[in-house]
């Protein structure tokens, strides 16, 4: 998937790091969120990357520790982050909701069945905004926090919030 290999040329751009560095940086950052990646797909996409070229593994040891790779990229993988950051900016949008499958089938319910779906769906959505604001709140001060990371949080929160004011009309037109 490109956007991964894009996640992880775009961290190693920035320094050398291990596919374990990574996986925490992706943890901290909340990328999962928005962008589906996984912590077996980024040890995959190491060794991926090392095979085409993109990056190179140095095996460190530091002290007790057992040796590790520590990943940065080729000249070969600094083109193919340019050429990735591109061909993905120049994609059409789409955006998947899960939820978009119970919405098209809820005809198929009892009037409780529905009401219920909808209040999960209502529910989730809630806490998907709640947890985005906290997000922003412990990390707005912190200088460390790229602006771009901040934008994309941003991002996120106001989706959340439009899907929270679409869930509340359509319950309103279809649930009465």
């Amino acid at each position: 998937m490109a956007a991964i290999d894009l996640i992880v040329l775009g961290m190693l751009k920035k320094e050398p790091m291990g596919a374990y560095d990574i996986q925490k940086l992706v943890e901290y950052r909340n990328i999962s969120k928005w962008v589906k990646i996984s912590t077996p797909s980024i040890y995959k996409k190491a060794v991926q990357l090392e095979e085409k070229g993109f990056i190179k593994a140095d095996i460190v040891k530091e002290g007790k520790m057992p040796e590790k790779a520590v990943y940065s990229l080729t000249n070969a993988g600094e083109k193919e982050f340019e050429r990735l950051m591109l061909a993905i900016a120049a994609n059409p949008i789409h955006i998947f909701l899960d939820f978009n499958a119970v919405i098209v089938n809820l005809d198929s319910l009892t009037p409780d069945g529905q009401k219920a779906c909808m209040e999960s769906i209502e529910n989730s959505a809630a806490a998907l905004r709640a947890y985005l604001e906290e997000n922003l709140r412990e990390k707005e001060n912190i200088p460390e926090i790229p602006e771009t990371g901040m934008a994309v949080l941003r991002q996120q929160l106001a989706l959340a919030e439009a899907i929270e004011n679409w869930v509340a009309s359509f319950k309103k037109t279809f649930c009465g």
